[in-house]
């Protein structure tokens, strides 16, 4: 019985997710270590070195897990895909935006992994992933509160009394007067909100580096889709009178040199835009006015159709590899035909 239980094999689901996390984390490495170079303030160096200390030790775990399994190492992304002499892309400021933006991604994918996890040391791994993550966080917040750079959500007062909905105008969108946000409905926008704005400053600055044509073309159309949805989110908040997160495309340097290869500037994106998917159905289903839940369902069909767009440069470009999926066994069978 013991000998059955230290044999099991990993489930497709845990193979996915370290696949994948190998990916990002490879990714992480190349974009931090960069970061790293023109990094002078001694505190923001502190956190991206520990949040690159990170993805190399998760890269390290993977590594030795999957050779186990006999199942192949992505490649993903090496030193290859990065400049380290490119003059500075983005200032320190901005890399604190970024990295609190990706520690929400890497706390939301690392609970995931858990849910999907069956053997003991994957749900050990994946839980330890995300206590690290937690910490990340934690150090990164009391960092950009320090510096004056964390753009807080906004606040609610408390009401009189405890107040109970006896009237479905609770839920009116789109005629009648539509109340005012509620902090679940708020929170969403907002955060939704940071996440973009951050995207479209990534999408600002690949469009300026690349050398490729066609990749201009595809970040400057992302940036001016994100545009629209934070334009949309802000009027949103702004009918409740409240607050929008600030703007960091000021942040973005006006070098025209790549730091990083056409591959990995692609990747990036479309994987942010596959979690934006994500954010936005989630936000989608705890939205109680009609008028947002249109909204987001309008606005993750269009970013739907950015993204596979994306998915098939890299395709024709060779930059896509194939996740873990079920043998084809029609395939397998005509082989041996």
């Amino acid at each position: 019985m013991e000998d059955m239980k230290h044999n099991v094999r990993l489930t497709g689901p845990e193979l996915s997710a370290l696949w994948t996390q190998y990916l990002n984390d490879s990714m992480a490495i190349c974009v931090l270590t960069y970061a790293l170079e023109s990094c002078k303030d001694k505190d923001i160096y502190t956190i991206i070195e520990y949040a690159l200390s990170l993805s190399k030790s998760h890269i390290s775990k993977i590594t030795d897990t999957l050779k186990e399994e006999n199942y192949p190492l992505p490649t993903g992304f090496t030193m290859d895909d990065v400049n380290l002499n490119a003059p500075p892309l983005f200032s320190e400021t901005f890399w604190m935006q970024y990295l609190y933006v990706m520690t929400l991604h890497g706390m939301n994918g690392y609970s995931l992994s858990v849910g999907s996890a069956v053997r003991k040391d994957q749900r050990k791994y994946f839980t330890e992933c995300g206590k690290e993550a937690m910490e990340l966080y934690d150090k990164l917040v009391d960092v950009m509160l320090d510096k004056g750079i964390f753009s807080r959500p906004p606040f609610i007062n408390a009401p009189h009394d405890q107040e109970v909905i006896d009237n479905q105008s609770y839920l009116t969108g789109w005629f009648g007067k539509r109340r005012p946000l509620n902090g679940i409905e708020m929170g969403n926008i907002y955060y939704n909100m940071q996440k973009t704005i951050v995207k479209v400053d990534l999408e600002i600055a690949f469009a300026q580096v690349t050398q490729s044509k066609e990749l201009r073309e595809y970040f400057l159309r992302g940036a001016k889709i994100c545009k629209k949805h934070i334009r949309i989110f802000s009027s949103i908040l702004m009918e409740s009178d409240l607050p929008s997160p600030r703007n960091w495309t000021s942040e973005v340097s006006n070098s025209t040199v790549s730091p990083f290869s056409n591959k990995l500037m692609l990747f990036h994106v479309a994987s942010l835009i596959a979690v934006s998917v994500g954010y936005y159905g989630s936000a989608l289903s705890v939205s109680q006015r009609r008028d947002i839940i249109a909204q987001y369902l309008r606005l993750m069909g269009e970013i739907g159709i950015y993204a596979e767009d994306g998915i098939n440069i890299l395709i024709k470009n060779k930059w896509m590899e194939q996740p873990p999926g079920a043998d084809d066994r029609a395939n397998i069978a005509k082989q041996n035909s």
